[in-house]
């Protein structure tokens, strides 16, 4: 044994070296997705950290979550919540949204058939999507689009169709959908406040929604990941607030957004009992569940503090407003949004180049990551338009403001 392994070590590793050109190569994979490269979030932030600029294209802030989250989050990690959670989440927190949709929209939901917590509202997204959509079903959705519905909508056999949203507004045109909308058609995603134009819903985007959904057999997926950042007096138009649309609908939301906590990856869909169960068999087998201390850290702060949610819009809008005045004297068109964390910059009176190729210019040259709005079209429509991210301390935005007004 001992000649074996040490005393003939150029023969035997002859011998592997002959055995190994004998294998046959290792096969690719053929791609679901040949087309999707990485996400431009991931391009634009890993380009920020190599050029040293301000990341203001990413959607996170640079500022932490509340002390009182984090203390109870701290809590549960030292004593000993730890092991897995319920699949559909911890009682506390599913409680918790319940109450806080009851209060807010006015929707009573049951907490245990009714609400799931998932790791991260993309995760939400993807189950809901797969629990519906088979092959050959048609998917409305409304470009700018966020970037995660088409792939998962094509990995179940489905096809996008997608109405083109125009600035400054951005508004749907509901006679164009109500065209599109047919027998195939088996779900409308919804997205207010909007990613990535900062737009929101108004009654009559809900009334136009209802009258086109009216006995026909599709559901509805409202990504409603900004519900709270809403501005100006607004009120957040959530399906939840309408029976008749909640009652085919899944309804995605993100404590990561609330809380200022992006990378916790906490999410939790609403639904019906019926969708619930499908939405679920989908879930179990994608995640199981989700991170248990931080679960019931944002229990307690939920029942603890339901004034922070409350508050966000306000506290949102002011940075908004210090961003936007900052620049009024620039060269950017800036109409300010409605809702979400970001603001859409026009820089047509600046220069013609391509959205893509101004933001990794402003990125390399003048230390400013931002994300062009083009790639969230499937046909670019030749706008010229950044989106900002504005869940930033004021010094940061204070920056930003003097890079951008030197352009």
């Amino acid at each position: 044994m001992i000649d074996i392994l040490f005393g003939r070590p150029a023969l035997l590793a002859t011998g592997l070296c002959q055995n190994a050109r004998m294998i046959d190569p290792a096969p690719l994979p053929v791609s679901k997705l040949p087309d999707v490269e990485t996400t431009i979030f991931t391009v634009m932030s890993e380009l920020a950290r190599k050029e040293g600029a301000l990341n203001l294209s990413q959607g996170f802030p640079d500022f932490d979550g509340p002390g009182y989250l984090l203390d109870r989050v701290q809590h549960y990690l030292r004593s000993g919540y730890n092991q897995y959670a319920p699949m559909m989440g911890v009682p506390a927190l599913r409680a918790g949204i319940a109450a806080k949709v009851r209060d807010l929209y006015g929707c009573e939901v049951d907490a245990d058939r009714e609400v799931t917590v998932t790791s991260g509202a993309t995760e939400a997204l993807f189950c809901a999507i797969a629990a519906v959509v088979n092959p050959g079903d048609e998917v409305l959705i409304f470009d700018p689009a966020y970037d995660s519905y088409e792939p998962v909508v094509r990995l179940q056999g489905g096809r996008c169709v997608r109405v083109p949203l125009h600035p400054p507004a951005y508004r749907i045109d509901w006679d164009r959908v109500a065209d599109l909308v047919n027998d195939r058609t088996r779900l409308i995603i919804t997205n207010t406040p909007h990613n990535p134009t900062g737009s929101a819903w108004d009654a009559s985007d809900i009334a136009a929604l209802e009258r086109i959904v009216a006995g026909r057999r599709l559901f509805l997926l409202a990504d409603e990941v900004y519900e709270h950042i809403i501005f100006d007096g607004r009120h957040h138009e959530s399906l939840c607030r309408h029976p008749a649309l909640y009652a085919r609908s899944f309804v995605v939301s993100s404590f990561g957004k609330t809380y200022h906590t992006t990378g916790w990856k906490i999410g939790y869909c609403v639904a019906p009992a019926a969708l619930t169960v499908e939405f679920r068999r989908i879930h179990q087998y994608v995640t199981f569940t989700s991170n248990t201390p931080v679960q019931l850290g944002l229990a307690d702060f939920l029942a603890a503090h339901p004034e922070h949610h409350r508050n966000l819009g306000a506290f949102y809008q002011r940075k908004r407003d210090l961003l936007c005045a900052l620049l009024a004297d620039s060269r950017f068109r800036v109409v300010p949004s409605a809702g979400t964390y970001f603001q859409l910059l026009d820089y047509s009176a600046i220069s013609a180049e391509h959205d893509v190729e101004l933001a990794r210019r402003l990125t390399v040259e003048h230390k400013l990551a931002s994300i062009p709005v083009s790639v969230f079209y499937g046909t670019d429509p030749g706008h010229r338009m950044l989106r900002l991210c504005f869940a930033k301390d004021d010094a940061t935005l204070h920056r930003a403001a003097e890079i951008l007004c030197a352009l």
